[in-house]
C-alpha cells in the first residue's frame, strides 16, 4: 500500500512538472533595489509577467549562472534595459550568433 502511495504521488508530480514547466522557474520574492556594478555584468535577462503560475511581475537577471528577481518598476531597471536591450540577449544567447553567421554566409556567396 505505501508502495503503490509512493508510485501515485511520483507519478502525479511528474505530471504536473510536464503540464507546467515554469511552475519551479516563478521569482517570488524581487527587489526593490539593484547595485549599478551587479546590472553591469547582466548575461541575459527574461520578463516575467504577472499571469499563469508567476504571481510577480519581475526582471530575471542572470549572472555567472545565478539569478536575481528585480522589480521591473525600478527606475534604474527600467533605463538599462531601454539601454542594453540590443545588446544584452533576452532569452536565448545564440539566436544572435546564429543570424550573424547566416549573414556572413551569404555575404560569402555574393562574392
Amino acid at each position: 500500500l505505501i508502495l503503490f502511495i509512493y508510485m501515485l504521488f511520483l507519478t502525479l508530480l511528474l505530471l504536473f512538472l510536464a503540464l507546467f514547466p515554469g511552475a519551479f522557474n516563478c521569482c517570488m520574492k524581487i527587489s526593490d533595489e539593484i547595485p549599478k556594478r551587479i546590472l553591469q555584468r547582466v548575461e541575459r535577462f527574461e520578463i516575467q509577467k504577472a499571469d499563469g503560475l508567476c504571481h510577480l511581475e519581475a526582471v530575471i537577471l542572470y549572472i555567472e549562472g545565478r539569478k536575481f528577481c528585480v522589480s521591473p518598476r525600478i527606475r534604474k531597471v527600467k533605463k538599462w534595459m531601454k539601454k542594453t536591450k540590443h545588446k544584452i540577449p533576452r532569452k536565448n544567447p545564440h539566436v544572435r550568433k546564429q543570424k550573424k553567421n547566416k549573414i556572413i554566409k551569404k555575404e560569402e556567396k555574393k562574392q
